[in-house]
């Protein structure tokens, strides 16, 4: 059976109509026809039971639809593994949605120069979701912010930034040298939407249950501490409106910048892209510049 004979049956089968799949096709319905009955007389069976109205698998077609499409997806990713040994091939990167970091620049002119003919696509996700979609599977590989939970996951710290309280500029302990968590327990605080990691939530809790506006991405915390005086946390080393000052927390834990991937992933693309962003952080290992 030749692989381009089972998706002309795979998409009849989907259509249940042979002028429909041959449309999508993008063919004539009288070889796509021919194709079925070939592959009807190498299986010895009737795949299809035909009427006017259109085409309803048989028990046989039934099997050989689930053994087509797995057959189907491993040449796929056969031709896709192929291709990134070769140097080519599609990568999706997630990446927190945090766009003052200078080090995401270093990281995508690494791996151009590593990769130049593989194709990118890149997913900006928010606060929300630390793992950038890799865990619904929707990126082979992110850039993100530790911790959150690491199941099933292979995580590769690149950088460890200190952290800091956002207050207002005109706020009283916008002028202390640092600040301890428990000086801010009175204080709101901005909180996720429910359903966030836990740990990810935890760790920008500063370890506790918060109340607060519920935000997704950096501006929504921003806007918080300016409009509501509401207690964010950051990352030293950003930049931020003038009307806000970061203090730094003496008791908090880095945030570590770090690539994240499936565990057992053996795609050589994702090997490559977390390669490139360790040499491109490796530039500078004391924080955003």
């Amino acid at each position: 059976m030749e692989l381009r004979t089972l998706r002309y049956f795979v998409a009849v089968a989907e259509e249940r109509h042979f002028g429909r799949a041959a449309a999508r096709l993008h063919m004539s319905q009288p070889p796509l026809s021919r194709a079925v009955k070939q592959l009807e007389a190498e299986v010895g069976a009737p795949l299809f039971a035909r009427s006017p109205a259109g085409v309803t698998l048989t028990a046989v077609g039934s099997v050989l639809l689930d053994e087509a499409r797995a057959l189907l997806g491993h040449a796929d990713r056969v031709r896709e593994r192929v291709r990134a040994a070769a140097g080519s091939g599609s990568l999706a990167i997630g990446i927190l949605g945090d766009g003052t970091d200078p080090g995401v620049a270093r990281v995508a002119a690494a791996f151009r120069r590593s990769r130049p003919g593989v194709d990118i696509r890149v997913r900006d996700t928010d606060l929300a979701d630390p793992t950038c979609g890799l865990r619904a599977g929707l990126v082979d590989v992110a850039l993100t912010r530790a911790p959150f939970d690491e199941t099933a996951l292979a995580v590769r710290t690149l950088r460890a930034d200190p952290v800091g309280v956002v207050l207002r500029a005109d706020d009283p302990l916008a002028r202390r040298d640092g600040l301890r968590l428990a000086e801010l327990s009175d204080r709101r605080w901005f909180r996720f939407p429910q359903g966030t990691d836990p740990v990810w939530q935890a760790y920008w809790h500063g370890g506790g249950p918060r109340e607060g506006p519920v935000v997704r991405g950096v501006q929504e915390c921003l806007q918080a501490v300016l409009w509501n005086g509401t207690v964010g946390l950051a990352p030293l080393g950003h930049r931020l409106p003038t009307e806000l000052a970061v203090v730094p927390l003496t008791d908090m834990p880095p945030s570590r910048v770090v690539a994240v991937w499936n565990a057992g992933d053996s795609n050589p693309l994702v090997r490559s892209f977390v390669e490139s962003a360790a040499s491109a952080y490796a530039v500078s290992t004391s924080g955003p510049p």
